[in-house]
Order: structure tokens, then sequence, then C-alpha cells
């Protein structure tokens, strides 16, 4: 059985009192009875991948009996820090935490420390995990890796340009463009990398202002498949189709984009199978359950035309 930590006290004042009015940390699932484990999830932004694993969290929460309320951070360190004070003054017995940025993670981590509440992490992993309770971990080098890797082996030893529309600076983003340019061959060469925000209007903006100042650009990496579906139009509106554009996530929409060709490889790191690790480790983490890994890596599959069949599901139902 899962055990509430009910004997935990957090003083709460009116200004803690105050900012969960504002934080609009007021979303939760009854999952069980009122002794069930209580989960509060904060999440990062309103992209496809975290809409997913929200309800993927959820989901999975109520399957397994727990509660869980929500909030979102909104690409926002300093709101995720809010939120998470919000977290804590409900009392909730674990904090999964999926981050706006790894350098403000050990501020969260402390501030979940000091009132007792164990944090666990999705996606990504803090530099000391010593106060973590444990992560669902997505290797995003390794992800930008995979797309760097089909570009090598596309290009065949021919001098080629790369361009690469990131997300919001922080975070996954930094993870995955590093984790891209660092295995780019020596043949491919950066011409352009400037931030999207996961935002598919500012990825076209920043698409159409790269093909016109790169017109010779033969490939871009685009940090998720939202914006890459905005970069492709406006490289197709520049007559730029022949522009080879490799992304992330494995979402319905990228699988379809890479299958009908508007995509050439996209790398799968279900959200579904993120939400689902995070719940069921966080619970038996909880209850000393000798089976439930403290640091879970999140399977990845590099998507081609040749393998669509083999992506896993992304999002649940």
């Amino acid at each position: 059985m899962y055990r509430s930590s009910r004997f935990r006290h957090v003083t709460v004042g009116l200004a803690g009192a105050a900012a969960l009015v504002l934080s609009g940390c007021g979303s939760q699932d009854e999952g069980g009875a009122s002794d069930a484990v209580s989960l509060g999830f904060v999440n990062g932004a309103n992209t496809h991948f975290h809409t997913c694993l929200l309800k993927s969290v959820q989901q999975t929460a109520k399957k397994e009996g727990a509660k869980v309320y929500t909030a979102n951070s909104k690409q926002d360190a300093g709101t995720e820090l809010s939120n998470i004070e919000d977290m804590i003054s409900r009392n909730v017995d674990a904090l999964i935490v999926q981050t706006v940025n790894v350098d403000a993670l050990d501020g969260d981590i402390a501030k979940a420390k000091s009132a007792g509440i164990p944090i666990y992490l999705t996606s990504v992993i803090a530099s000391d995990m010593s106060d973590v309770l444990g992560a669902a971990v997505v290797d995003l080098k390794k992800v930008g890796a995979l797309d760097a890797g089909w570009i090598e082996k596309d290009a065949a030893g021919k001098n080629v340009e790369v361009g690469v529309v990131a997300g919001a600076p922080g975070a996954a983003s930094d993870l995955l463009v590093g984790g891209f340019t660092d295995a780019l061959p020596s043949n491919a060469k950066v011409v352009a990398n400037q931030p999207g925000m996961f935002n598919p209007v500012k990825a076209q903006d920043v698409a159409e202002n790269m093909i016109q100042a790169h017109p010779g650009l033969d490939y871009a990496f685009v940090a998720n498949e939202e914006m890459g579906l905005a970069v492709r139009k406006a490289f197709d509106a520049a007559g730029a189709k022949d522009v080879k554009i490799v992304s992330v996530n494995g979402t319905e929409d990228g699988v379809a984009a890479v299958e009908d060709g508007r995509f050439s490889a996209t790398v799968a790191n279900s959200a579904l199978t993120i939400g689902q690790t995070a719940v069921k480790n966080v619970l038996g983490l909880l209850d000393k359950d000798k089976s439930a890994d403290k640091i879970a890596d999140i399977p990845l599959t590099l998507v081609t035309r040749e393998n669509v069949s083999a992506a896993p599901q992304y999002c649940p139902e």
C-alpha cells in the first residue's frame, strides 16, 4: 500500500495563501479515498508534448488510486518556483516536475527538501541527484545526436549547410541542440541557430528569415514537431522544398509528416510513457518498492519513412 505522509506539517502564511489563488494551481483529479497519496505535477509549458504528458500523469494517477494537483509554469522559471511553493502549501506527498530550466532546479529542489516533500523529475536530471527522489529521463543529447546521425548518413560526406530552430533557452532545448550540433560531422556546417520558443508562429518567422539569409540551406533541425510543421510551410512558401527537416517528439502529426515526406526523420520519445513511468515510479519509491528505478531511461526511436510503424504511441487517448 502507498502510505500518505499525513504527519508532515507545513506552515503557510497569508502570502502563501494568496499565491495559491494567483497561480492557477487548482486542478485536481480524485483518484481514490481521502487517505490516498497526493501528487503535485508542475508542468513546464502548453505544447503538445506538455499536454500529452499532463494527460498521462492524470490518467496514470487515477488508475493507481492517487490524487494529483496540477500547475503550469508557462516556460517561466519564477512561475515554476511559485508553483512548487503552492504545491508545498497543499502538503502533497511528492512533486513531479517537468522543469522549465535545469539551472533553476537547485532552488526548486531546495524548497521541496526544506518542506520534507520529495521531488521527482521528468525528461531531465539535476546535476546533483542526492536530494531528488528520482527521474524519468529522456536523453535529450542522444535525441539530438540521433537526428545528426541521420543527416551524416544522408549527406554522405558532401559539404552541407544546416539551420537550427531551437526551442526556448534553457532545459530541453539547450540539451537537444547541444546534442545535435556536437554530433554533426565536420562536413555539416551550422549556418544559423535561432530560438523558435516552442511557438509555431515564432518558428515560422525564424524559418522565413533563415531561408532568406541562407538560400543554400540543405537541412534544418527543429526542436519540436509543432514548430517543424510551421518551418516546413515557411520553406515551401519560399521555394525551398528540398530542405530536409529533422525533428523531435514522435507525435501523431510528426510521424504522419515523416510518412508523407514533409519531415525526413524525427526522434520519438513518448509523452505517454514518460507520464506513466513518472507516476508509477514515484508511488513505488514512496513505498520503498525495490523494483522501482530511481533513474528510468525513456526509450528513443529514430523514425524514418522506412520504419514509421515502429513509432510508439505518443499521447494518451
